[in-house]
């Protein structure tokens, strides 16, 4: 999953970062809102985590002017805006969660992964499909009844693709969501994290179009 962290404190930024990356997210980060206006405009992403004390253009004017871009992603603000009109204003603006700082990180971890459950039209936990079974929370993939050791791109990979079994994504989509922008990839290293998910589990789970991208079978089997 990728997620866009719209936070001017660097400190905060940083820790933030660090403490996502091994769940599996690639994260990455803007200071100033008209900069992550014209960003969320031309990428996807999976999810916003907004500050509104921002340079540039203010949080909640970001929040208004990307709901009415039609962007349809989960935002949670983070603020130190307390009050209950700060709430409501954030809420009404189009905010689907609202978390005050300072926060514990775990709360923060746990509010992620629901926002994320319910952009995907799910309420159980773990995503599954046949005998494969992926638990966020945990960072575990079981695979018939055995666990499977993944990488932390490998995990991502898996859990986007599984996420929406049956859905064509793009080259380019998966790259971001692994390496973001500060990133340096190598040209052929998402066909490697494919190859290794095909051994791990089995050749048959991840189809490759080519020259438009990889699609996880909803009717794959061993």
């Amino acid at each position: 999953m990728r997620l866009l962290l719209i936070e001017d404190d660097t400190s905060l930024a940083e820790g933030i970062r660090t403490a996502l990356k091994p769940e599996g997210y690639t994260v990455d980060w803007l200071a100033d809102g008209q900069q992550a206006f014209h960003g969320i405009k031309n990428e996807v992403f999976d999810l916003l985590l907004l500050d509104l004390g921002l340079p540039g253009l203010d949080g909640l004017s970001l929040l208004k002017k990307i709901r009415a871009e039609g962007k349809n992603l989960p935002v949670l603000i983070l603020t130190a805006r307390d009050a209950i009109a700060d709430r409501i204003a954030g809420l009404d603006a189009g905010a689907d969660d609202y978390l005050i700082k300072p926060f514990d990180i775990t709360e923060l971890k746990a509010r992620i992964r629901a926002l994320l459950r319910r952009s995907a039209g799910r309420a159980q936990t773990s995503l599954q499909l046949g005998e494969l079974e992926l638990n966020p929370q945990n960072q575990q993939v079981i695979f018939q009844q055995q666990p499977v050791n993944l990488t932390r791109r490998e995990f991502a990979l898996l859990h986007e693709l599984l996420n929406q079994p049956g859905h064509v994504f793009t080259r380019d989509h998966l790259q971001q969501l692994l390496y973001g922008w500060e990133e340096d990839v190598e040209s052929n290293a998402l066909e490697v994290h494919i190859h290794h998910l095909r051994k791990k589990l089995f050749p048959s789970l991840i189809r490759t179009l080519r020259g438009i991208g990889y699609v996880l079978d909803k009717d794959a089997q061993p």
